[in-house]
């Protein structure tokens, strides 16, 4: 049942005065629920309780926390049908698409829980003491991963489950140990609502401290303000635009205690398509990347948005092939007005752009909140000199930048901000002609495609979520994947210290049995 209260630990809250609903795409028209937008006093109640529980948290259990995520994963799917009905009518997407979103976050649970149940996740190092080591003793030092403190989580637009209340971030955070504060993203607050009475549900069933996880609704930017400023905050996740993630990582380093912001921003996902592909297999290769273009109404942070190629009348044959392939699709619902707005303006300025030309654009009329599929082309020399062109225009839009040579094509991939991918399309017998083309883009991105479509995001540990700076604010880290937890955790090291007074992970006996670096040479052995 929604209420549309905020979720202080396991309490239901509601102090505030300011009240909003969330809006049915499809329909054109507020659904019912109105949702109170939290106070400062609401926010300070959930870090006091965050920062208790974390006390607690920190050290409990692989097994205990593994418990805690497989029953979160549980509760999700026990909201059945009111999860996929508040869902659609919050996003305007479709039952298939929520149905595998649920599937993808209940996975993301699961796979956390089975890390943590095995418990070699926190990389324990121990470098065992030597006294009679010449010209100096040597010291006993170990060193493992522990948990940063509560985690503050920005829920997603485009993504209501997978990247949003018990999303990566979340997910992530709770296995390192960290509880977990959630900002509600406004457009699909009922959807995390219930999400979020399956933690608590889950919370309370498996014993955790009272303040592990709380969610709190906005309207505006206010709260997550106040929330990244909060001096007992020590971490901030986001998924979202540049401006918003930019303006939260100044914020957090402008604190009194700077914390990290992991932020996944804005991205155009070149695809650099080259002649002897083109020339094989150009039908199949447009009608492909107009579906990708499209896909999902254009809403994926791994939307093609940028397509590559050297002049020829294989580049031309392609744009004129994608032109008639991408208008053959029918437009989709994007997920809230303020979306297709911005989409609508995003996509004025780039048209705006002198030596832009429109390909593409279907013209036909839509529904309320539909967006209609553009597709624009330029000179490699004009893409060059207008930096405008490279901003992404986020939904169904994508610009292909035709280069005079092979040179010029490096030379775009050089000047590209950081991007999430890339990707080469070629044949496998052209590919060492463009050593070239393939080292610049492995320069600007944290993923490089060959022969695929950027659009899905596998959850296995070798998938990299991420990029140099704008795609994130650290190309260090994934925000997909097992190893999106190393985001929540920072090293420590214990010198000297009495063996019985050790966490487990680096004890003598290795009660846990967990694989660890020990003297130079990984062992699940005792000492």
């Amino acid at each position: 049942m929604i209420r549309g209260k905020n979720c202080i630990g396991s309490q239901l809250s509601a102090k505030g005065n300011k009240t909003y609903k969330t809006f049915n795409p499809q329909l054109n028209i507020e659904n019912e629920h109105e949702f109170t937008e939290a106070t400062q006093e609401e926010i300070n109640q959930a870090a006091n309780l965050a920062t208790q529980a974390f006390e607690v948290f920190k050290s409990t259990s692989g097994a205990k926390k593994a418990d805690f995520l497989n029953a979160i994963a549980d509760e999700i799917l026990a909201l059945d049908d009111e999860l996929i009905k508040t869902y659609c009518s919050e996003t305007g997407l479709p039952e298939g698409r929520a149905k595998g979103e649920r599937g993808r976050t209940v996975f993301q649970l699961r796979t956390f829980a089975d890390l943590v149940s095995e418990g070699s996740w926190v990389e324990a190092t121990i470098d065992t003491a030597k006294p009679d080591r010449e010209p100096m003793p040597k010291i006993d030092i170990r060193k493992m991963l522990t948990a940063l403190g509560p985690v503050v989580v920005f829920g997603a637009s485009n993504f209501p489950l997978a990247y949003s209340t018990a999303g990566g971030d979340t997910a992530a955070a709770l296995a390192a140990g960290c509880p977990v504060i959630v900002k509600s993203h406004p457009m699909h607050a009922g959807t995390g609502e219930l999400v979020a009475s399956a933690i608590i549900k889950a919370a309370k069933k498996t014993g955790m401290p009272e303040g592990v996880f709380s969610n709190i609704n906005s309207s505006g930017i206010e709260v997550g303000q106040w929330l990244v400023k909060h001096p007992q905050v020590k971490a901030v996740g986001f998924t979202g635009s540049i401006k918003g993630g930019r303006a939260l990582y100044d914020l957090a380093s402008q604190r009194e205690e700077p914390i990290p912001v992991f932020a996944e921003m804005g991205s155009i996902n070149p695809v650099v398509i080259l002649p002897q592909a083109l020339k094989n297999r150009n039908e199949t290769l447009a009608k492909t990347y107009a579906g990708s273009i499209t896909l999902g109404t254009g809403q994926f942070c791994t939307n093609p948005g940028l397509l590559l190629g050297i002049k020829g009348d294989e580049l031309d044959e392609f744009i004129s092939n994608l032109s008639d392939e991408i208008i053959k699709i029918d437009p989709s619902c994007m997920l809230h007005p303020n979306i297709l707005n911005a989409y609508s303006k995003n996509k004025e300025v780039a048209l705006s752009q002198s030596g832009l030309k429109v390909v593409a654009n279907y013209d036909e009329n839509v529904q309320h909140n539909y967006a209609k599929q553009t597709v624009t082309q330029v000179e490699g020399k004009v893409f060059l000199e207008n930096t405008t062109l490279h901003q992404e225009v986020f939904g169904p839009y994508s610009i292909v930048v035709a280069c005079d040579n092979a040179e010029e094509l490096q030379q775009v991939i050089s000047k590209l901000e950081g991007q999430l991918t890339g990707t080469i399309i070629a044949e496998n017998n052209e590919l060492n002609s463009y050593n070239n083309i393939i080292s610049a883009l492995q320069n600007r991105v944290g993923r490089l495609i060959f022969n695929g479509v950027p659009t899905g995001v596998e959850v296995c540990p070798s998938m990299v979520h991420g990029g140099p700076y704008p795609a994130s604010t650290d190309s260090r880290f994934t925000a997909v994947g097992i190893d999106s937890i190393k985001r929540w955790v920072r090293p420590l090291s214990y010198q000297n210290w009495p063996n019985e007074l050790l966490p487990d992970e680096l004890k003598n006996e290795n009660p846990l049995n967990i694989s660890r670096f020990v003297d130079n040479h990984e062992t699940t052995n005792k000492i």
